[in-house]
């Protein structure tokens, strides 16, 4: 009975000992395929972030050597470059501008498009694909609706009898109809998330709502936007850190005017560094706008506490 007893404690001994070293082995074999990307990750992303922390306090023109300045980048920033401020207010604008309108109107599409009617699936393909097609070229086409001459919002307006627009040749109207061009091309982006969301909500609380006697805005403001609230917040956080890093349609559109009405922080970053070759105070830029975006987050995940349900 005894030498029965040791029996089983030996091969149990062993099969634990076996699947120790199975897992160690699968241990072994997923650290060695994930070196290459944590070796990049740390050299090309974690190097670069604190490379560009030690740039932001220094001086150079990526020709002579850095000079170290300290908070001197820093200091002009905050108290002499108007034109950094004017980018930052650019910037503010354009994410007022496209944020809660892009939300807005993605969460009505997504509505629209969950309905089960024939030929659903080529409707949301249409609008999801502005989203995998190229910002350059998506702006050089809105480049030529907006064109003032031959332009086809112009020609619209020709027909219609009104009055015509520079568009982004306009300070009043560049930021405008760029954001007009953004929002149109994020809505598919969004549409896809918040239709992930719509599909699962439980089918049987808008059916027991009807029972009640509830219509559509009802059971919209009282099931849908409760429900969704978790995906409209995460849609929100990244539309707005998204906007605030917009650089591609003023560049190929604008490159930033007239008379800096489309410089963005990005932009100016852009011209700071590779422009005008000040590459320590397009860092401190960087850095800058990073603090902010931060912020903005941090902001939005107190208050999801006041309108967010989770369950």
């Amino acid at each position: 009975m005894l030498t029965t007893k040791r029996l089983q404690a030996h091969r149990r001994s062993e099969r634990i000992g076996l699947l120790r070293r199975l897992i160690e082995s699968e241990q072994v074999t997923a650290y060695v395929l994930l070196t290459p990307t944590l070796i990049g990750l740390v050299v090309f992303t974690l190097g670069a972030v604190v490379a560009a922390l030690l740039v932001s306090f220094t001086r150079w023109d990526l020709i002579t050597p850095p000079q170290w300045v300290g908070l001197a980048n820093y200091q002009a920033m905050l108290s002499l470059d108007g034109l950094a401020r004017t980018a930052l207010w650019n910037t503010v604008y354009y994410t007022i501008g496209t944020v809660p309108p892009g939300v807005i109107l993605s969460l009505l599409l997504a509505i629209a498009m969950n309905q089960k009617v024939r030929g659903i699936i080529l409707y949301r393909t249409a609008y999801f694909l502005p989203v995998i097609s190229s910002t350059v070229a998506i702006a050089l086409l809105w480049d030529w609706i907006y064109a003032p001459d031959y332009g086809l919002l112009n020609f619209l307006l020709r027909s219609l009898h009104l009055p015509t627009s520079q568009w982004l040749g306009d300070p009043a109207t560049a930021m405008p109809a760029i954001i007009i061009m953004s929002v149109w091309r994020g809505l598919g982006f969004n549409m896809v998330i918040f239709l992930a969301g719509l599909q699962g909500i439980p089918q049987e609380l808008y059916e027991a709502a009807r029972i009640d006697g509830a219509n559509n805005w009802h059971t919209f403001r009282h099931i849908t936007v409760p429900l969704l609230s978790p995906v409209i917040f995460f849609v929100t956080v990244l539309s707005i850190v998204g906007s605030f890093q917009v650089f591609d349609q003023t560049y190929v559109m604008t490159q930033g005017g007239p008379l800096n009405a489309t410089t963005t922080i990005v932009f100016y970053i852009y011209q700071q560094a590779f422009q005008w070759f000040h590459m320590g105070y397009a860092a401190a830029l960087g850095y800058v706008l990073f603090a902010i975006i931060l912020v903005f987050t941090l902001i939005q995940f107190k208050l999801q506490t006041l309108w967010v349900h989770y369950e």
